[in-house]
């Protein structure tokens, strides 16, 4: 898993490297348009909605909602990212941050139409990924939803078969979604539905 350091490396070249693995429907980034396009056109379902955008990277969803009018909040830890991104949404609240410290207070001071998510939160251990959806769930505005576009697999088994089929490359420091595992966790305290776009990634979406 890279730190902070490497992902500003990687900054220049991270949206070629997720074009190559996308086009050869590799793990991690099979279905990555497929994914990105879903939750486009959900948070399109409102006009001029507040978007909070959890690890935007380079800004490459955010700010196709940006160019459509919606109000763009987000967090980052990559310095570098975060001037790509900027480059693309100047008004845009762009803000340097590592979620394992959950999220900044100032922007837990409002509230959201579309809370995305993605390839962020792979980062976070299954117990962090729960508290963090917990800290997210009151931020949502009335028929909000967090959409989380990630490596993700609907049982523990799917996620063991793409393991051994890219043992090579597959990342250990990482931690995937599974959805049977996240849905049982948050039993009671949200809804949650999976649209599985590849063998390797697919949506989480989640409300009250």
């Amino acid at each position: 898993m890279l730190n902070k350091q490497g992902f500003n490396l990687w900054a220049n070249d991270y949206d070629k490297t997720v074009q190559v693995s996308e086009e050869n429907n590799l793990y991690p980034f099979a279905g990555y348009k497929d994914i990105l396009d879903f939750i486009f056109n959900e948070a399109m379902q409102k006009n001029h909605s507040a978007v909070l955008d959890i690890g935007f990277g380079t800004g490459i969803l955010a700010s196709k909602l940006y160019e459509h009018g919606h109000y763009i909040n987000g967090v980052d830890f990559s310095s570098e990212m975060i001037e790509i991104a900027k480059g693309k949404m100047p008004l845009a609240n762009l803000i340097e941050w590592d979620i394992t410290y959950g999220l900044p207070e100032r922007l837990k001071a409002k509230n959201y139409e579309s809370i995305i998510s993605t390839y962020a939160l792979h980062h976070l251990t299954d117990e962090e990924k729960k508290r963090f959806v917990q800290e997210l769930l009151p931020l949502l505005a009335e028929g909000g939803k967090i959409y989380v576009g990630d490596i993700s697999f609907q049982t523990r088994a799917d996620l063991e078969n793409c393991r051994n089929a890219s043992i090579n490359y597959w990342d250990e420091d990482e931690f995937y979604f599974v959805f049977e595992e996240i849905e049982s966790a948050l039993k009671g305290i949200a809804k949650c539905k999976f649209y599985p776009f590849s063998h390797c990634g697919g949506v989480i979406v989640i409300s009250k």
